[in-house]
């Protein structure tokens, strides 16, 4: 039997992408389930929706839920936390690289070190030299950076959030299971891994 394949669909502003970014690997290797990182914008999502920022900015008490939620579960996970500024951070150039090198092997250490650089270290990922420190750090030349401003990497993240909306998705993180269930929120990564692994277990 192969092993399904979930799509992990993410905006790298996205807070709660950060824990489920974290701990996606060992959580998906522990029950022979493989995570595949899928970077989009949540912009124009949201604007289709009437939104013009993050909902967490948008409902004042419903964003001092999430800080406060995000740093209890940031402890539980043992990962640092702190909280980035201004918020929503300007994620297109982090996504452009991530769609640039999403066949090489330092993309998915790219992604998980990107949300790091953010949410555990309080970094602009709309800087370039944080993104070249990244690469850095990922074993990925600096170069990259200029492949990421090409106009075949900007017509595939476009075509990616595309295809992000036709699927549903309206937050993130979202999972798509290889049957096309949905699911929503670090919460439920679980439970979609575990989705994908009984489907393709009762299929074989």
């Amino acid at each position: 039997m192969s092993i399904p394949v979930v799509d992990f669909w993410f905006d790298f502003g996205s807070t709660y992408s950060y824990p489920a970014a974290i701990r996606a690997p060992a959580c998906a290797a522990k029950i022979g389930v493989s995570i595949r990182y899928r970077p989009f914008l949540l912009g124009p999502i949201f604007k289709a929706q009437g939104w013009d920022t993050s909902p967490f900015n948008i409902y004042e008490a419903k964003g001092r839920y999430m800080w406060r939620d995000l740093e209890r579960v940031c402890a539980e996970l043992s990962i640092p936390f702190r909280r980035p500024e201004p918020f929503p951070q300007d994620s297109l150039l982090a996504a452009r690289v991530a769609i640039a090198g999403r066949n090489e092997s330092w993309h998915d250490d790219y992604c998980r070190a990107v949300f790091r650089a953010q949410f555990g270290e309080g970094l602009r990922i709309d800087d370039t030299t944080v993104i070249a420190g990244i690469l850095h750090r990922a074993g990925a030349p600096a170069s990259w950076l200029e492949q990421a401003g090409s106009d075949d990497v900007k017509r595939v993240l476009r075509t990616e959030t595309e295809q992000a909306r036709q699927l549903g998705i309206f937050g993130a993180p979202s999972f798509i299971t290889p049957d096309g269930e949905l699911f929503w929120g670090n919460d439920r990564l679980d439970t979609a891994l575990a989705w994908a692994k009984g489907t393709a277990a009762a299929t074989a």
